[in-house]
């Protein structure tokens, strides 16, 4: 890794109008979705720090992107987020996979550490919701970002329509992009225009016109998994409104 003069370990990029978004915190770096990569990415200059939540079987809010830990934790536990209470999560070390997590806290954080480590850098929250939530769950979590006094800096994204849809009633002014893996067609963009979604979407999806053709509807594009230097900038010329990446800032 080389790193930068801001010691970030980020790599620049010519963004034009587009926003940043740090996946997992500053992933590319440090181990993903832990507080030193939160810390790291609100350090930045990013817009956002993206993350993931699941339900614990004890009703909190885990901040963890598998469905179960056995990626994370090198094949010594297989939990199930659901189905697992928070203070046995909490107890799981996470390997420190690249070399630079000082801090010894590589745990299983909470929906309102990350809030409060992205408030640390004054970031958007873009909080994705995993799996279907039950409408009493969302309704929690609402109450939960409520409670940290932030809510207004969040961003919710989903690949279930259910959980979309549902913030949307909840949430009326708030932003909430529908997660898709699929292409951009007529169907899409008249679910997005009837539920008031944004759009996030795997960025190889993207062309210089759809990206105005779904400006065109008033709908704004964020994009993941981008680390490709020419890729980002080739989007942030295509006028992409956010850039989901692991390591470009």
């Amino acid at each position: 890794m080389t790193y930068g003069k801001d010691g970030l370990g980020s790599v620049r990029i010519d963004r034009k109008q587009t926003k940043m978004i740090a996946h997992r915190g500053l992933s590319g770096v440090e181990t993903e979705n832990t507080l030193p990569s939160f810390r790291r990415a609100a350090r930045g200059s990013y817009y956002g720090i993206e993350t993931d939540i699941h339900v614990t079987s004890d009703g909190r809010f885990a901040v963890f992107h598998d469905d179960t830990t056995k990626r994370m934790t090198d094949g010594k536990t297989e939990y199930t987020l659901e189905n697992t209470d928070y203070a046995t999560l909490r107890s799981l070390s996470l390997p420190d996979k690249w070399g630079h997590n000082g801090e010894g806290e590589t745990f299983i954080p909470l929906l309102e550490e990350y809030i409060d480590a992205c408030r640390s850098g004054d970031k958007y929250c873009v909080l994705e919701l995993k799996n279907r939530f039950e409408e009493k769950d969302l309704i929690s979590a609402v109450e939960v970002i409520r409670g940290t006094g932030y809510l207004d800096r969040l961003i919710f994204i989903s690949f279930s329509d259910f959980n979309c849809i549902t913030m949307r009633r909840l949430l009326p002014e708030a932003k909430v992009q529908f997660l898709t893996t699929e292409e951009i067609n007529g169907e899409l963009i008249a679910f997005l225009k009837k539920e008031r979604l944004d759009l996030d979407i795997e960025y190889k999806r993207l062309t210089k016109e759809n990206i105005a053709l779904l400006h065109s509807e008033n709908i704004e594009v964020n994009c993941w998994t981008v680390d490709d230097k020419k890729a980002a900038e080739d989007l942030a010329e295509w006028g992409v409104d956010y850039i989901t990446s692991n390591i470009l800032e």
